[in-house]
């Protein structure tokens, strides 16, 4: 069920272990949320043209966005975030010459329909 948006920038490429963090978050979420690991799908977005506060190209960013069905109150979604940040510096490499900002959106799906089929 959580629907995960990760957008990051093109510099972060190859320090950003994208698989190895899925496939971390998605089991320590799903006991945290009581979710199961199957209905986790997240998508990497790679933001090739991106503005960071005044445009050093030394900035850099990622941004992660988790749609939860509701339910779920404030301080779980707190922990949530604090999960998805920690599990994610776990898997980025250092990267010196840049300033990376690392956030974190936690919100309900306002409507949600699943069909699973094999086609």
């Amino acid at each position: 069920m959580p629907q995960i948006t990760v957008e990051y920038s093109e510099s972060l490429a190859e320090a950003f272990d994208r698989r190895g963090f899925a496939l971390a978050l998605h089991p320590a979420a799903a006991d945290l949320i009581g979710s199961s690991v199957p209905g986790f799908k997240t998508r990497f977005v790679r933001l090739d043209d991106a503005v960071i506060g005044t445009g050093d190209p030394a900035e850099a960013m990622i941004h992660i966005s988790i749609a939860v069905l509701p339910g779920r109150d404030a301080a779980l979604k707190d922990r949530l975030g604090d999960l998805t940040l920690t599990t994610l510096a776990d898997h980025l490499k250092p990267t010196p010459d840049l300033n990376t900002q690392l956030t974190v959106e936690i919100r309900d799906l306002a409507t949600y329909h699943k069909w699973a089929a094999d086609l």
